[in-house]
């Protein structure tokens, strides 16, 4: 089926090439663009482990080649792959979300270890939180911001809307629940919400699939777990 992949460049490149590998015409329309935050500093520390939800986040750290030996725990397994493909030598993933990261942590580290999370501008949860209740000290530092689309790029525009007319299955994959409420605003922005909320959309959690369903949508399934993995094993 043709599939609309939304998510921010380069992930959406790769998760292109992951539809293409199992025969699926992917359509590449990023929503969300991800600008890096020049200003963010991690500090001198020292710091007992550095936490990221987003490899997004690895822009706080690249600079700094004397942190590459301090632990870092991210949420998602990719996440923690690219992390030790810039260097760092011990990185551990929690394999899941945010709630699954804060119980990694809370079982590999005693308080009061100090802990740096670095972060997205909008963020899902609240890691910092969760883990202060535990009596761990937390510091917070904002190292990118995700900046949504107005409008839907003119073939995933297209897409949706020929899908109306019966031309085909097409779906939309959602990685996040920002990029689904910037395909919603996009639509609603574009005047083709109601053909826009047709198409089957796969999303990576019930958290991003809350938004669509709200909108009206009504062909939406969940991954068993929010996994890149898991999400493409629902089209399969």
């Amino acid at each position: 089926m043709r599939l609309l992949v939304i998510r921010p460049q380069p992930h959406a490149a790769r998760t292109a090439l992951a539809l293409r590998a199992r025969g699926h015409e992917p359509i590449v329309a990023p929503l969300i663009a991800i600008e890096t935050l020049a200003d963010a500093d991690p500090g001198a520390g020292p710091w007992t482990a550095f936490l990221l939800t987003s490899v997004n986040a690895l822009s706080g750290l690249t600079h700094r080649n004397d942190v590459r030996s301090v632990p870092v725990f991210t949420a998602g397994e990719r996440t923690a792959r690219e992390i030790r493909e810039s260097g760092f030598t011990a990185v551990t993933s929690a394999d899941g979300n945010v709630n699954d990261l804060v119980d990694l942590v809370a079982a590999r580290l005693k308080p009061p270890a100090r802990l740096l999370y670095l972060a997205g501008e909008d963020r899902s949860g609240d890691l910092a939180g969760d883990l202060r209740a535990k009596g761990f000290a937390v510091e917070t530092i904002v190292v990118y911001r995700a900046v949504a689309a107005t409008s839907l790029p003119r073939e995933a525009a297209e897409a949706v809307t020929q899908t109306v007319g019966g031309v085909g299955d097409v779906g939309v994959l959602h990685f996040s629940r920002r990029s689904a409420e910037a395909y919603i605003n996009a639509a609603r922005n574009d005047g083709i919400l109601a053909s826009a909320l047709e198409p089957a959309h796969f999303c990576l959690s019930a958290r991003v699939a809350e938004p669509l369903a709200h909108a009206g949508a009504a062909k939406i399934r969940v991954a068993s777990k929010p996994t890149e993995a898991a999400l493409l094993a629902l089209i399969d």
